[in-house]
C-alpha cells in the first residue's frame, strides 16, 4: 500500500512538471486526424458542470448515467455518423486497447485530468466531516487514476489534449495540450513501475449474482419471439376488463417492467411505488420535453418524501441490466426501439413520488400505463390500480419562479443605410426617447482615430519646417534602405534560377499584355537603319534588302557569341575538377543571354562530354571507395537529359549531333530523337571521346525501365505546353486559364502545390495594373512580414516605372513596425491583413484611396484558417471592393472554400473562378534517417558524390515508399500523394506478386502495354500513377484483398535502414577508433552532425532543419558549431601540413613587417607639386612589386582563424568577401550576438521570429546565393518565403508538426529551377508519426463569425465620417448582403441581422454610439485596440464607470500602489493566458509555495463590480436579441439529441402535471430539466445552453469572463509577474512561458498600452495627439526600429555617397522609408521632456509630473474646448499620466531583458 502510494504521489509530481501548450486541435494540430475520446472523462467533464442537477460523487447514479449513455452511443450513434465508433475495454492495460490503438492511428487522446475545478460540487457531502473526508479520498484517487492512465499514454507516444479547459471559439477547438518538459522526469523511470494491471478508472460494484437473476427475469418475458405476437401471447392481465393490449415495448419500458419485477421479488417496493415509476416511464414517451421542467430540486427531496423505495438500489439494478451480456444481444435479435437515452427524469419521479395518488393524465398515457401493467401482470403476476385520466386539459402550469423581465427597452437607432438591412426585424419591445446618459458629463463626443481631416500618414504632410541636417538624416536612412532592399532583391531568382532583371513599364491608352511581343518588334525595327527606297524596286525589293540585312546583322551577333564562348572554353581549360567543370559550364548555360543562345547546342555538348568523362572514372573506379550502381546510373540518367536538351537547343549542327549519337550509342541510352540538321559548323573545341572495345559501358538496362527507375525527375514536365506572347515562357494549360481569367478581370481561386508555377499570377497583375495608367492600386496581402519583404523585394527588382507626378512610387510597404515608400502613393501595396483591414476602414481612404483598388492579391490564403488572425482575413474577403486574387497550396476543402469565396464576390459582382493543378513540378523523395550507435567526425568528405539525385543507397538514410505510409486504412489514400515514376513501378511489381484471381492486376498497368514512348514525358507517368490508384484503392477498400501483404512487400523490399555500429566522416574505421563519440538516436544534438556528413557525401545541400521550438534551433547550431571547432582544434594540433602552413604565414608576416620597414626608410619629404612616382621613381616601383608580390603570396588572403575546408558547410566562392564583410560589420553594429556570426562563418544560419531582423534577411540572402548550406528555422521559413534547398529535414517531433505544416516546409525542398528533385528527411520521428505525416489529409478550411462588435463600430465610423461615401455604402451593403457570412457555416443571414442589431444596441450602451450611427466618447480607443477583442469592451466599460478616474486620482501621492494595481487591472483585459485548471492540490503544492505569481491576483473590488456589471448588461442586451430571434422564426420544438438525432419525448401538449414549469423559450429544453429557466447567469450560460436552432458564437460577444466566478479557469499572470520582477527565467520556471515565446508576448502588450497611451492623448487633444496612430508599435519593434537608426547614424559619409549613387530611379518623387521612429526631430524638440519615448515621437515623458502635464495643456488654453469641464479632463489626465509612467516602467524592463 505504502508503494502504491509512492507511485502516486510520484505521478502527481511527474504530472506537474509537464509543460502544456494552448492550441486549435481543427486548425493548428489535428486536422482531419483522427483522435481518441476517453469516454469516463467526457462523462466527468459533462457532469461537472454545476448547471446540471446532476451529482456525480453519488456512485450509483454515476454508474447508471455511464451505462445509459453508452447503450445511447453504440446504438444510436453509427447510424448518424457511420466513422465514428465507441469501443469498451477493461482497463488501459487491455491488449485489446493497445491493438486498437494500433489499428487506428489516432492522433492524439482527449482526456480529462482530474482536476476538479467545481469545488463546491466536490464537496456537495461536506455537512459531515466524514462525508467530506469521503469526497477528498475519492478525488485524490480519481485525480491519481486519470494521470496514470495520462503517463500510460504518454510512454506510448500519444499527446494529450485535455477535455477539461476545453474552449470552443468560432470553428476552432481550444484547449491545453500536454507534452513532455525539459524539468520533468522522463516516462522511461516509470515503464517498469507500471508493467502492472491498472484498476479501471470506475469500478462497477455490481453482483454477478445479479447479472443471473435479472437475465432470468429477461428470459422470462419471451421476448426472443416477435413483439406482435409475444404481445397477443401474455402480455394481458387476465383480470382486466379491458381489450388485450397489442402495444410494443421500448427498451426504456421493457428494462423498467425487468427491475422492477426484480425489486418486487426481494420485496424492495410498494405497489403503490411501482405504479408511480410506470407513470413515470409512460410520462417521459407522452410529455413534451418542454413540459417536464420542474423548479426544485430533487434527490434530497425524493428521499424524505419516498421511504419506501431505495433508488441506488433502483440505479444498481438499472446498471446491472444494461451492462450484463445477453441484454445487448435480446435487443438486437428482437429489434426493439433504443430509448434508453431517457430512462429516469429525476425531477419528474420526484414529483409523482411525492403526491399520494396517481395524478390525472390523459386518455393517451392512461392507454400506455395499461399495457405495462398488463406486462407487470403477465411477467410477475401484480396487478396495478389504473390511474385516472381525462381527455381534456387537466391542470395548469405553476407560477414560474424567477420571471424574466421583458420590458428591457431599445435605445433609438436610425441610419438610412443601416435601417434597409434591419427592417425584416421586428422589435415589439417599447423603445426609450434617450439615452441612459450614465457618462454624459465624462465624455465628450471627438473625432475617431481614423479622423478623415487627419490624412492617413502625417509623415508626409508634416507642419513643422525640418533643418537641413534633418533632411539628410532623413535621405541617408531612407537611401541606406532602399540599398538594403536592392541588395535583398539582387539575391532572387525567377522560375530558372537566373537573376531578375527589371523592366521598364510604360503606359500606353491601346497597350495590352497579348500584344507585348508585337510592339517590341515595332520598337526595334525604329531604331534600326533607315531603309532606302529604291526607284523600281518594288516592295519584293524592300523585303530581301530587310531580309539580307536582318542575316548580316544575325550572322554577326552569332560570331560574336561564339567568340564568347571560346574565351570562357580557354578558361575552363584550366579546371582539373570534372565536376567543379560541369557546374561552373552550367552556371554560364544558365545565365546566357537570350542573343547568345545559339552556342547552346554546343554548350550542352562540351556537358556532355565532361559528364562522359565522368562516366568513365566512376567505371573504372579502382579505390575502395568504389561508386554504386544507383551513382553511375544517375550520371548516365544525367547524360540521357542532357542529350535530350541538346535535342531541342538552338545552334545544332552535324559535328553536333554526330558525338551526341556517339555517346548515347556507346552507353546504350534511349535516342533523343535528334533530327539532322543540314548545316554544319566546326565545334569551339576538341571532343577526344574515348571509347572502350567491348559493351563495358553500356547501362545494360531494358530503355524502358531505364528511364522509369532512373530518370523519373528528368522528365519533361511540360503539361500541355504552348508559346503564350503574354509571359516569356510556354506555360501550360491551366497556367493559360489563369492568364485568361485575368485579362477578363475576373477572380480567381488558385490551388497548386508549391513549385508549380503560381508566382507568374502575382506578377502578370502587378504589370498589368502598371501598365493600365499611373492611378490604379494593386494590394499584396501576406500572412508574415518577411514574405512582405520578399516580395517588395522582387517587385523592385522586376519592373521600374517613372511617373510625371512627384509623391508617386512603384511599389510600397506598409506593416505596422515600418513603411518604405507612401502607401497611398504607390500602384502596389506589399502589406499585412491588419493593415489592409485600417486603410480600407478609413474613413480618409474612403473617397480617394479605397475606390482606386482594383486587385487584391491574398497570398497563402488558408492562413484564414488560422486561430489568431483568420477573422481578418475573412473580413477582407468580404468587404473587397474589387476582384480577388486567392494563392494556396494547401486548402482541404477547395470546392467549399471556392463556393463560399464566389457567394462573397457576387455581392460585388464578380465572379470566382476555381483554377486546380495537383502536380509538383518537381518530386520529393522521402528518408527517415538512422543515426549510427557511434560517430567521429574527421572533417567533411573531400569527394561528394556527382549526378545522383536522391539520397538513395548511403547507409542511415531508408527510403519511404509513399504507398507505405497507408498503414490505416480506415484513413483512406490523399488526394495529393504523388508517385514518381520508379514508385509506380515498384507498385506494379508487389501488386503483381500478390495479385490473385479474385483481385487481379490488369496487364494495362505494365508499362510495355501502356505504349509509352521511346522518350517518356511526365503527362505519361501522371496518367499510368492514376490507374495504378484506383486498383489500389479497391484493395484498400476492402479487408480480403492483399493489400496488407503489398504495404508489407513494399517495406520490406525498400529496406529499413540498419542502426550501424559506428561511422566516420571520413576516411575508414581501421585508421583509429578512440575518437568515436557514442550517439543518442533520440538526441538533436549529436544526431545533426552525422546527418549533415550523409548529405554533403551525397551532395545534398544546401538544406533547411525544420524544428519548431525556436530555442532548440539555437542550441542545434550551437552543438554543431562546437563539434566542428572541437573536431577542427584537433586536426590542427595532429595536422603536420597545418604546423608547416602556420610557421610559414608568421614567417611571411615577418619578412612582410621587416619590407615595410625598408621602405618606409628611404621614403624622403616629398616635394612641392610632385606625385608619388615623380618624387621617387624607384619607391614608385618598388611599391608596385609590393603589389605583385602580395597578390602572388598563397598567404595575402589567409586567415589561420578562419574555419579550414572540412570543417565548415560554406561555400565560400559563392560569396564575395567584400560583401561579406559589410555584411558581418552591420549584424556587429545591431548587436548579433557573435556565435551566430561565427556559425555564419562555417556556413550555418538560424532563423526564426524572434532573430534580429538585419540577421535574418542576411541569411536569406547568403542562403539563396549558396553560400549558407544549412539553416535551422522553425516555420518562418515555410511559408512562402523564396529559399529554394536540395533537402528539408524535419528535426524532432513537436505538436505543431502538423500535416499542414509539413505540406508548407516539405515545399520548400526541389524548388522550380534549382533541383530536378527534393529530399525530405525525418530525423528523430516516430515511425508511425511519419506515416501519418505522409498519409494525413489537409485540413479543411473553416471560418470565424466575422461580424463582430468591432467591426461594426469601425463600420459605423467608416460610414459617417466619409459622409456615407459610395465605398463606405457599398462595403455594408455588399457585408450585410451576404448570403453565407460563415465560411463552412450555415446560411443565417436573418439570425446575423438580428446580431447585427443588438450589436448595435450594446454599443449605444455603452456609450460608443449616437442614434444616427455616428462614433462617440471613447469609440476611438475602442476601435484601434480591435485587435484585443473583447478586452477593448471591458476596457471602455472601466473607463466609462469611473474605475480609472478613482485609481489614477492618487497618481501623485501613492505612484507606486496606483501602478501596481493599475497593472493587474490590465493583466486581467490584455494578454490573458489561461492556466490548466487547477485542483486544491496543485495551488496548495505549487502555486502557493511558488516565490512567482503563478495566478493572477483577483481584481481590485471597485474593477470587480464595474465587470460584472458590463456583462450583466451585455447579457441583457444579447438575452434580448435571443428572444426577438425565437419569437420570430423559431417554430418547432427542441427536443432533439445532439450527435445522434435522437427525438426525445412525447408529443401530448395537452398533458400537463401539476406543479410542473412553464416550458423555456429560450433555454435548451434539455438543460432546463435541472430546474433552469431563461434567466441566464452569464454569457457563457446564455451561449452553452440556449436552445437549438439558436447561432450564439461566445467570441464575438463583449464580454470577458471573470475567474472564479464566471471562469473556471484561472488566468497566468506572467504580464504581472514580470511587471514585478522583470525576470525571464522566473516566467519559463513559475508562469510556464517559454522563452521563445516571451518577447513576442511581451511586445503585445507594449502595443497595447502604447495604443491606449496614443488613443488618450488624441482624445484630450494634446499634442502628442498630432501623431498617427499607425505608427505606435511595441517596444520590441520600437527597439529593432531603433537599431536600424543608430545604425544607419553610425555609417560612415562613404558608405552614404556609395548608397546614394546605388538608388534606382524608381519614381519622379524622393524615396521615403518611414517607421515608427523615423518622424521629423523638429516636433519632438518642442517638447520640454528629458527622456523620450520611442514608441511616438512626440509623446510626453513618462517622468512628466503631472503639474507639467497640467502646463503644457495650459498653453494649449486658447485652442481648446469649453473648460468648464476642467475637474473631468484633469482626471483624464490622471489616466494619462498613469498609463504613461505604467508603459514607460514596463518597456524598460521589456529593453533591459532584451538588451
Amino acid at each position: 500500500m505504502a508503494e502504491d502510494n509512492d507511485l502516486t504521489r510520484r505521478i502527481q509530481e511527474w504530472y506537474g512538471q509537464l509543460a502544456s501548450r494552448r492550441v486549435d486541435l481543427v486548425g493548428d494540430y489535428a486536422g482531419r486526424e483522427v483522435f481518441l475520446l476517453e469516454g469516463d472523462s467526457l462523462l466527468l467533464q459533462c457532469f461537472s458542470d454545476p448547471k446540471l442537477d446532476f451529482d456525480y460523487s453519488k456512485r450509483p447514479k454515476y454508474l447508471l448515467a455511464r451505462s445509459v449513455v453508452l447503450r445511447h452511443l453504440k446504438i444510436n450513434l453509427a447510424r448518424k455518423h457511420p466513422s465514428v465508433h465507441v469501443e469498451t475495454f477493461t482497463s488501459i492495460q487491455d491488449s485489446n486497447f493497445h491493438e486498437y490503438l494500433h489499428g487506428t492511428g489516432v492522433y492524439f487522446v482527449m482526456c480529462h485530468d482530474g482536476a476538479s475545478p467545481n469545488q463546491a460540487s466536490d464537496t456537495m457531502g461536506a455537512r459531515q466531516n466524514e462525508e467530506s473526508a469521503v469526497s477528498k479520498n475519492r478525488e485524490t484517487l480519481r485525480k491519481a487514476r486519470f494521470r496514470s492512465m495520462i503517463l500510460r499514454l504518454i510512454i506510448r507516444g500519444y499527446n494529450i489534449a485535455l477535455i477539461n479547459g476545453l474552449d470552443f471559439i468560432d470553428t476552432k477547438v481550444m484547449t491545453m495540450v500536454v507534452e513532455i518538459s525539459r524539468k520533468a522526469p522522463t516516462t522511461h523511470v516509470f515503464r517498469e513501475e507500471l508493467k502492472s494491471e491498472d484498476p479501471p478508472v470506475f469500478e462497477s460494484p455490481l453482483d454477478s449474482n445479479e447479472d443471473t437473476a435479472l437475465e432470468r427475469l429477461l428470459s422470462k418475458m419471451n421476448l426472443r419471439q416477435d413483439q406482435q405476437s409475444r404481445a397477443e401471447k401474455g402480455f394481458i392481465c387476465d383480470c382486466s376488463a379491458a381489450n388485450p393490449s397489442k402495444a410494443i415495448l421500448t427498451e426504456r419500458e421493457i428494462a423498467t417492467v425487468i427491475v422492477l419485477g426484480r425489486m418486487l421479488q426481494e420485496q424492495e417496493v410498494s405497489e403503490s411505488a411501482v405504479a408511480k415509476i410506470l407513470l413515470h416511464t409512460v410520462l417521459l414517451g407522452s410529455l413534451p420535453l418542454s413540459h417536464r421542467r420542474k423548479a426544485t430540486a430533487g434527490d434530497n427531496a425524493i428521499s424524505q418524501l419516498s421511504t419506501n423505495i431505495d433508488l441506488p438500489r433502483l440505479s444498481t439494478l438499472f446498471t446491472a441490466l444494461l451492462s450484463g451480456n445477453i441484454w445487448a444481444e435480446v435487443m438486437r435479435c428482437c429489434n426493439v426501439q433504443c430509448d434508453i437515452c431517457d430512462l429516469v427524469d429525476g425531477r419528474l419521479l420526484k414529483a409523482l413520488l411525492s403526491q399520494p395518488n396517481l395524478p390525472t393524465v390523459n386518455s393517451h398515457a392512461a392507454k400506455r400505463f395499461e399495457a405495462l401493467a398488463h406486462a407487470m401482470c403477465a411477467a410477475y403476476g401484480m396487478h396495478l390500480e389504473r390511474p385516472p385520466w381525462s381527455g381534456n386539459k387537466v391542470s395548469e402550469y405553476a407560477e414560474m419562479n424567477g420571471t424574466i423581465n421583458d420590458d428591457m427597452t431599445i435605445l433609438p437607432f436610425a441610419n438610412p443605410i443601416f435601417d434597409k438591412h434591419l427592417l425584416s426585424i421586428s422589435l415589439s419591445l417599447p423603445p426609450s426617447k434617450q439615452s441612459s446618459g450614465l457618462s454624459g458629463r465624462i465624455h465628450q463626443e471627438v473625432s475617431h482615430w481614423h479622423n478623415a481631416k487627419r490624412p492617413l500618414d502625417l509623415k508626409q504632410n508634416q507642419r513643422n519646417p525640418v533643418s537641413d541636417k534633418e533632411k539628410l538624416r532623413s535621405l541617408r536612412r531612407n537611401q541606406f534602405f532602399m540599398a538594403e532592399m536592392q541588395a535583398y532583391a539582387a539575391s532572387l531568382t525567377n522560375a530558372v534560377g537566373k537573376v531578375l532583371e527589371p523592366e521598364t513599364i510604360t503606359v500606353s491608352a491601346s497597350d495590352n499584355s497579348g500584344n507585348k511581343d508585337q510592339k517590341k518588334i515595332v520598337e526595334n525595327k525604329s531604331k534600326g537603319k533607315a531603309i532606302p527606297n529604291r526607284k523600281g524596286g518594288g516592295k519584293k525589293q524592300m523585303f530581301e534588302d530587310i531580309a539580307a540585312q536582318k542575316a548580316a546583322k544575325d550572322s554577326e551577333i552569332d560570331e560574336k557569341a561564339f567568340s564568347s564562348w571560346r574565351i570562357v572554353r580557354n578558361n575552363l581549360e584550366s579546371e582539373r575538377q570534372l565536376p567543379s567543370k560541369y557546374f561552373k559550364i552550367k552556371a554560364y548555360l544558365r545565365d546566357l543571354p537570350e542573343s547568345k543562345k545559339i552556342v547552346s547546342a554546343e554548350v550542352q555538348l562540351h556537358l556532355l562530354c565532361v559528364l562522359f568523362d565522368i562516366y568513365r572514372l566512376l567505371c573504372k573506379d579502382p579505390s575502395e571507395r568504389r561508386p554504386s550502381r544507383i551513382e553511375v546510373l544517375g550520371v548516365a540518367a544525367l547524360m540521357w537529359d542532357t542529350s535530350r536538351q541538346i535535342a531541342n537547343a538552338s545552334g545544332l549542327s552535324k559535328s553536333i549531333v554526330g558525338r551526341t549519337r556517339l555517346i548515347v550509342n556507346a552507353l546504350g541510352l534511349p535516342d533523343p530523337a535528334i533530327t539532322m540538321p543540314v548545316a554544319d559548323r566546326k565545334l569551339s573545341f576538341e571532343s577526344q571521346i574515348v571509347l572502350n572495345d567491348d559493351d563495358s559501358l553500356k547501362i545494360g538496362l531494358d530503355l524502358t525501365h531505364f528511364q522509369l527507375e532512373y530518370c523519373g525527375p528528368y522528365f519533361d514536365r511540360n503539361l500541355d505546353s504552348a508559346p503564350d506572347p503574354r509571359v516569356p515562357f510556354h506555360p501550360d494549360r491551366w497556367q493559360r486559364d489563369v492568364l485568361d481569367e485575368l485579362d477578363a478581370e475576373h477572380s480567381i481561386f488558385v490551388v497548386a502545390p508549391t513549385s508549380a508555377g503560381k508566382t507568374f499570377i502575382s506578377f502578370y497583375a502587378m504589370e498589368k495594373v502598371l501598365r493600365a495608367d499611373d492611378d490604379s492600386v494593386l494590394v499584396y496581402v501576406a500572412p508574415t512580414k518577411a514574405l512582405v519583404n520578399q516580395i517588395a523585394a522582387e517587385i523592385q527588382a522586376r519592373f521600374k516605372k517613372t511617373y510625371k507626378h512627384a509623391g508617386k512610387s512603384t511599389w510600397a510597404i506598409h506593416t505596422r513596425d515600418y513603411r518604405i515608400n507612401n502607401p497611398s502613393g504607390c500602384q502596389i501595396l506589399v502589406t499585412v491583413p491588419h493593415i489592409l483591414q485600417i486603410m480600407l476602414l478609413a474613413p480618409s481612404n474612403a473617397k480617394a484611396w479605397s475606390p482606386r483598388v482594383k486587385y487584391i492579391i491574398f497570398d497563402e490564403i488558408h492562413s484564414i484558417a488560422q486561430a489568431e488572425d483568420g477573422v481578418v482575413w475573412e473580413q477582407l474577403l468580404l468587404l473587397a471592393p474589387c476582384s480577388i486574387i486567392a494563392l494556396s497550396a494547401t486548402v482541404g476543402n477547395p470546392e467549399v472554400f471556392h463556393g463560399w469565396l464566389n457567394s462573397t464576390q457576387q455581392s460585388f459582382g464578380h465572379q470566382v473562378k476555381m483554377i486546380r493543378h495537383q502536380t509538383r513540378y518537381s518530386e520529393l523523395r522521402k528518408f527517415v534517417f538512422v543515426p549510427p550507435k557511434r560517430f567521429a567526425f574527421r572533417g567533411l568528405a573531400d569527394r561528394p558524390s556527382f549526378g545522383t539525385l536522391g539520397l538513395d543507397g548511403l547507409a542511415g538514410l531508408s527510403f519511404v515508399h509513399p504507398i507505405t505510409s497507408l498503414v490505416n486504412k480506415s484513413r483512406g489514400m490523399p488526394d495529393d500523394l504523388s508517385l514518381e515514376s520508379r514508385d509506380c513501378l515498384t507498385l506494379l511489381r508487389a501488386m503483381q506478386r500478390h495479385a490473385n484471381a479474385e483481385y487481379p492486376v490488369s496487364p494495362d498497368l505494365e508499362p510495355s502495354q501502356r505504349g509509352f514512348p521511346n522518350v517518356i514525358r511526365k503527362a505519361e507517368i501522371i496518367d499510368w500513377e492514376r490507374d495504378l490508384k484506383v486498383l489500389l484503392k479497391h484493395w484498400m477498400a476492402n479487408n480480403d484483398s492483399p493489400f496488407d501483404e503489398v504495404l508489407h512487400d513494399l517495406n520490406s523490399s525498400m529496406g529499413q535502414a540498419i542502426q550501424a555500429d559506428a561511422e566516420v566522416s571520413k576516411g575508414s574505421l581501421s585508421d583509429k577508433t578512440d575518437d568515436l563519440v557514442r550517439i543518442e538516436s533520440d538526441n538533436l544534438y549529436s544526431t545533426t552532425l552525422p546527418l549533415l556528413c550523409k548529405l554533403h557525401e551525397r551532395n545534398a545541400l544546401p538544406a533547411i532543419f525544420f524544428n519548431y521550438d525556436r530555442h532548440k534551433c539555437e542550441n542545434i547550431a550551437k552543438s554543431l558549431i562546437t563539434q566542428l571547432d572541437n573536431a577542427e582544434t584537433l586536426w590542427k594540433e595532429n595536422n603536420t601540413l597545418w604546423k608547416n602552413k602556420i610557421v610559414a604565414f608568421e614567417q611571411w608576416k615577418q619578412d612582410k613587417e621587416k619590407l615595410g620597414s625598408k621602405r618606409s626608410a628611404k621614403i624622403l619629404p616629398k616635394k612641392k607639386g610632385k606625385s608619388d612616382f615623380d618624387d621617387d621613381s624607384a619607391s614608385g616601383m618598388d611599391k608596385l612589386q609590393d603589389a605583385a608580390s602580395e597578390e602572388a603570396s598563397p598567404f595575402t588572403n589567409f586567415d589561420p582563424d578562419a574555419p579550414v575546408d572540412g570543417f565548415h558547410f560554406a561555400a565560400k566562392h559563392l560569396a564575395d568577401a567584400e560583401d561579406l564583410s559589410r555584411y558581418f560589420w552591420q549584424m556587429k553594429k545591431r548587436g548579433v550576438s557573435s556565435w551566430l556570426m561565427v556559425a555564419l562563418q562555417r556556413g550555418i544560419g538560424v532563423h526564426h521570429a524572434g532573430m534580429n531582423r538585419k540577421y535574418r534577411q542576411i541569411v536569406e540572402i547568403l542562403f539563396r546565393r549558396g553560400y549558407l548550406r544549412v539553416v535551422i528555422a522553425t516555420g518562418t521559413l515555410a511559408l512562402g518565403i523564396n529559399m529554394p534547398c536540395a533537402t528539408v529535414v524535419f528535426s524532432g517531433d513537436s505538436i505543431f508538426l502538423t500535416a499542414l505544416n509539413f505540406r508548407q516546409a516539405a515545399g520548400r525542398a526541389g524548388r522550380r529551377g534549382f533541383d530536378l528533385l527534393g529530399n525530405v528527411v525525418f530525423q528523430g520521428i516516430s515511425h508511425s508519426k511519419v506515416c501519418r505525416l505522409l498519409s494525413s489529409r489537409l485540413p479543411d478550411l473553416n471560418g470565424h463569425f466575422p461580424v463582430t462588435t468591432s467591426l461594426v463600430l469601425r463600420l459605423c465610423t467608416l460610414l459617417h465620417e466619409s459622409g456615407n461615401s459610395t465605398y463606405a455604402v457599398q462595403a455594408i451593403n455588399s457585408l450585410l448582403s451576404q448570403p453565407r457570412f460563415y465560411l463552412d457555416g450555415p446560411s443565417f443571414q436573418s439570425q446575423t441581422l438580428h446580431h447585427l442589431r443588438f450589436s448595435i444596441e450594446y454599443l449605444r450602451r455603452q456609450d460608443l454610439l449616437s442614434s444616427n450611427g455616428a462614433p462617440i466618447n471613447f469609440a476611438g480607443l475602442t476601435s484601434h485596440l480591435y485587435f484585443t477583442e473583447n478586452s477593448n469592451f471591458a476596457l471602455n466599460a472601466l473607463i466609462k464607470g469611473g474605475y480609472f478616474h478613482g485609481l489614477c486620482s492618487e497618481i501623485g501621492n501613492k505612484e507606486s500602489h496606483v501602478l501596481r494595481t493599475l497593472m493587474v487591472v490590465m493583466a486581467h483585459l490584455f494578454g490573458r493566458r489561461p492556466c490548466r485548471e487547477a485542483d486544491a492540490e496543485y495551488i496548495e503544492n505549487t502555486v502557493k509555495r511558488s516565490p512567482s505569481v503563478v495566478f493572477l491576483p483577483p481584481l481590485p473590488a471597485s474593477a470587480a463590480r464595474v465587470l460584472p456589471q458590463h456583462n450583466e448588461d451585455t447579457l441583457q442586451v444579447f438575452t434580448t436579441y435571443v428572444r426577438t430571434f425565437v419569437d420570430q422564426h423559431i417554430h418547432t420544438q427542441d427536443n432533439t439529441m445532439p450527435l445522434t438525432s435522437v427525438e426525445v419525448g412525447g408529443s401530448d401538449n395537452d398533458l400537463v402535471l401539476p406543479g410542473m414549469m412553464p416550458p423555456t423559450k429560450i433555454r435548451s429544453a434539455f438543460v432546463a430539466l435541472s430546474g433552469a429557466d431563461d434567466t441566464f447567469e452569464s454569457i457563457s450560460d446564455l451561449c452553452r445552453s440556449s436552445r437549438s436552432g439558436v447561432f450564439l458564437e461566445e467570441a464575438v460577444i463583449p464580454h470577458l469572463d471573470m475567474y472564479p466566478d464566471e471562469s473556471k479557469t484561472p488566468l497566468n499572470a506572467y504580464l504581472y509577474d514580470f511587471y514585478m520582477h522583470g525576470d525571464i527565467e522566473a516566467l519559463e520556471k513559475a508562469n510556464g512561458v517559454r522563452k521563445a515565446d516571451v518577447w513576442f508576448l511581451l511586445n503585445d502588450f507594449s502595443l497595447v498600452l502604447a495604443t491606449i497611451v496614443a488613443s488618450l492623448a488624441n482624445f484630450l487633444k494634446l499634442p502628442e495627439s498630432d501623431l498617427s496612430l499607425l505608427d505606435v508599435i511595441g517596444e520590441g519593434d520600437e527597439t529593432n526600429n531603433a537599431e536600424d537608426d543608430k545604425f544607419v547614424a553610425d555609417s560612415t559619409t562613404e558608405d552614404t555617397e556609395s548608397v546614394s549613387a546605388s538608388i534606382a530611379t524608381n519614381d519622379t518623387g524622393k524615396t521615403s522609408v518611414t517607421s515608427a521612429t523615423s518622424v521629423n526631430s523638429s516636433k519632438s524638440k518642442q517638447a520640454a521632456s528629458k527622456k523620450k519615448e520611442k514608441v511616438a515621437d512626440s509623446w510626453e515623458d513618462s517622468e512628466d509630473s503631472e503639474d507639467e502635464l497640467r502646463e503644457s495643456e495650459a498653453h494649449k488654453g486658447e485652442e481648446r474646448e469649453d473648460r468648464s469641464k476642467e475637474e473631468l479632463e484633469r482626471g483624464f489626465l490622471n489616466v494619462y499620466t498613469a498609463i504613461m509612467k505604467l508603459r514607460a516602467e514596463f518597456d524598460t524592463k521589456f529593453r533591459k531583458i532584451f538588451a
